[in-house]
């Protein structure tokens, strides 16, 4: 089951690169976030709502939260920059370096993680950074 929300991941990621060069031609890539996240957390607490998850929030443990917040903090940097990318270059070459991301992801899952380490992931990671390297060359 976890390929279909990969996929679909991924579908709605293209989808935000596309809508976002858009969204942030004419104003600052800061607010075009700022409007961006509202989106997201009107969003996401609907669900939690609608899903009557509230009361979940009480046995979060701690070093959860932590990581959690963490997690937003890089995710907000993270959109930040992209927004700045996006509004200056093309999305073509933004979205494919900004994949980088899974090579880093996969480097940190085998450091930090543990994961393991398999011929395939190591040469899915090679190819993307291939890719993203041409997509820096003019």
């Amino acid at each position: 089951m976890w390929k279909y929300y990969a996929l679909l991941s991924a579908l709605f990621a293209a989808l935000t690169a596309i809508f976002a060069k858009v969204g942030v031609k004419d104003i600052n890539s800061d607010l075009a976030t700022a409007i961006r996240t509202t989106v997201i957390l009107l969003l996401t607490w609907g669900i939690v709502l609608f899903g009557q998850h509230v009361s979940e929030i009480r046995e979060i443990p701690r070093h959860a939260w932590l990581f959690l917040v963490l997690s937003g903090v890089a995710t907000g940097l993270s959109w930040l920059f992209y927004f700045k990318a996006l509004q200056t270059g093309d999305v073509s070459r933004v979205a494919p370096i900004d994949k980088l991301s899974v090579v880093i992801t996969i480097c940190l899952s085998f450091l930090f993680l543990k994961e393991p380490v398999r011929l395939r992931v190591v040469a899915g990671a090679l190819l993307i950074t291939g890719g993203s390297i041409i997509m820096l060359i003019k």
